[in-house]
């Protein structure tokens, strides 16, 4: 089903609609809870990802009754993701449909949880993100709020220049449907297959991946 408008520039999420870093995320997640006798498994995740990399530690260690605080987590995570991060894969489609969107001269923005310093690590190798107008990362002094609040999307709107009501969104997480949502914007949602699609039911258009729609499809 077509969306109700053309958009003037889309906004994407990084992890689980331009990469496949999220199986690394769980990976590295499970190698130090398993530590403590815990399993991170998808009735958690499901309650973390997408949101900013603090709140996502809070709720991981509330959920699991973990015995530190969320910067100590984080610090232990980082360290093992710098390591699996530097093959990480493309998700599939995700090359090509920027491309395309790139010739078409429909600007285009990441809008990540991740802080610089992660993107640029997970990024160095996939020469597409080089076609991306604006990167906006979650550490940015400009989002004082995380995912599900708007406050990354619409940053990235002012960014681009264009309204927030011209942007369509493509995300894969239900933090970030609902920040798309909140911030008056498209949104596609992709979500991970253990992902409940009531919980991105907020989206304009639910997909599976890139295969399953085209630019036709986004007014474009």
């Amino acid at each position: 089903m077509p969306l109700k408008r053309a958009p003037a520039a889309v906004v994407f999420d990084l992890d689980g609609v331009l990469l496949d870093t999220e199986p690394l995320y769980t990976q590295a997640t499970q190698e130090i809870v398993g530590e403590y006798g815990k399993v991170f498994d998808w009735s958690v995740k499901a309650k973390t990802i997408g949101r900013g990399d603090v709140d996502s530690a809070g709720v991981l260690i509330r959920e699991l009754d973990l015995p530190f605080e969320p910067r100590e987590y984080l610090a232990r995570r980082n360290g093992r993701l710098r390591e699996l991060f530097v093959d990480v894969a493309a998700i599939p489609g995700a090359p090509e449909f920027v491309q395309a969107l790139h010739e078409r001269r429909i600007p285009c923005a990441v809008a990540t949880s991740s802080s610089k310093e992660l993107f640029e690590l997970k990024t160095r190798k996939h020469a597409f993100i080089d076609l991306f107008d604006v990167v906006v990362c979650g550490n940015d002094p400009a989002v004082k709020r995380p995912k599900p609040a708007p406050d990354i999307f619409l940053h990235a709107a002012r960014r681009l220049g264009v309204t927030p009501a011209a942007c369509l969104v493509l995300e894969d997480a239900p933090a970030g449907v609902e920040a798309a949502v909140a911030a008056g914007m498209q949104v596609v949602a992709m979500p991970d297959p253990h992902v409940d699609r009531a919980e991105v039911a907020r989206a304009d258009l639910i997909v599976s991946g890139y295969a399953d729609f085209a630019l036709a499809d986004l007014g474009l």
